[in-house]
């Protein structure tokens, strides 16, 4: 067996998003054929993403009635130089953001990070709420970050996930007054000092808004991709518009939308109640031609979740716990898109040698 006869058994792995095998799509990096083993670099971008995971699976299929070991490695280019980017060792940045307060951003960040790693990712989770940081209190963070005799922040650990928050950097019911300038500095070096190590994904809970959170952030670091957390009542949507169009802006992808709060499960009754409405998120994302990720039920387990510092995603037994898990899933299939796409546009678009 040689590298032609390894790349032409490949072309029975299709990509089911992109519609054409992984060959003609130019999704393999690299093949190294040896007596004992084929080695295959394949550019695939969301580590443990089931689609991804699957089509991993597939390319050992393919090749399984060999004698040799069949070693896969994943890499990607994410477009940025290594010298200019803060956050090397990070393989993909998700920002969860929403264009006012009061959504459940942060609820739904928490559990997405947590879902991420649930499914096997290496995980960080970032609170970039500069002026109302709450993370930590959600995942009930109460250990402080130790810093290195460099004076490199060690982040903490909760739940598997790699946790930096403001909150650990002021007392507990200081409030957080800055001006621009300093939202800057205080976030620069809470991704350039801190200790972060190699990750698959780090999620970046943004405060609500466009500001200048939100500005600093998409200009100095290359965030992979934005979620977008909305109530379906139209004040909310009005304001989700805005932060579609600051993502545009900065040429951010859009992995999707989220409804939260989508409606309410009486459990005296068990009746429906939509109290902020109804699909006015998967509205907005048919509107606008961006994917829906999933809806969150308005629940009395997500807030008793948040109290608790356990989240609902990693409670096999709840229904709104497998909400959250579908959209973590959703969220990293999404992710492994726009990287696959990426890929092949460029390999396609390169003259033939």
């Amino acid at each position: 067996m040689n590298t032609d006869d390894v790349r032409e058994r490949l072309r029975a792995v299709e990509d089911p998003d992109l519609g054409d095998d992984i060959v003609s799509l130019g999704l393999i990096n690299s093949i190294d054929v040896t007596d004992d083993e084929v080695s295959i670099d394949l550019a695939l971008g969301a580590p443990y993403s089931p689609t991804e995971t699957s089509i991993a699976n597939e390319v050992r299929e393919a090749l399984g009635d060999t004698d040799r070991e069949i070693d896969l490695s994943a890499s990607v280019d994410r477009g940025v130089p290594e010298a200019e980017d803060p956050l090397p060792k990070v393989k993909n940045v998700i920002a969860v953001a929403s264009g006012k307060g009061g959504v459940g951003k942060s609820t739904v960040a928490v559990n997405l990070a947590a879902g991420l790693s649930r499914l096997g990712a290496r995980v960080g989770l970032f609170d970039a709420d500069v002026y109302g940081p709450n993370v930590p209190r959600m995942l009930d963070a109460d250990e402080q970050p130790r810093a290195t005799e460099d004076e490199e922040i060690i982040p903490v650990e909760k739940h598997g996930m790699k946790l930096m928050s403001m909150d650990f950097l002021v007392g507990k019911d200081d409030p957080v007054i800055f001006r621009g300038p300093m939202v800057d500095n205080v976030l620069t070096q809470l991704w350039d000092d801190v200790l972060w190590g190699e990750l698959d994904y780090m999620v970046v809970d943004l405060p609500p808004g466009t500001g200048d959170t939100q500005l600093t952030m998409l200009q100095q670091v290359p965030v992979s991709g934005a979620v977008i957390v909305t109530t379906p009542e139209e004040v909310a949507l009005d304001d989700a518009r805005k932060g579609l169009r600051m993502f545009g802006r900065h040429e951010t992808p859009v992995l999707g939308i989220v409804e939260n709060m989508s409606s309410f499960v009486c459990p005296d009754c068990g009746g429906t109640h939509d109290i902020f409405g109804s699909g006015g998120g998967r509205e907005f994302a048919d509107e606008t031609e961006m994917p829906f990720l999933g809806e969150i039920p308005l629940d009395p387990e997500v807030r008793e979740g948040g109290a608790t510092g356990e989240p609902l995603v990693l409670d096999e037994d709840s229904e709104v716990g497998e909400s959250f898990r579908d959209i973590a899933a959703r969220t990293a299939n999404m992710q492994g898109i726009i990287h696959r796409k990426r890929q092949s546009d460029n390999k396609r678009a390169q003259p033939e040698q």
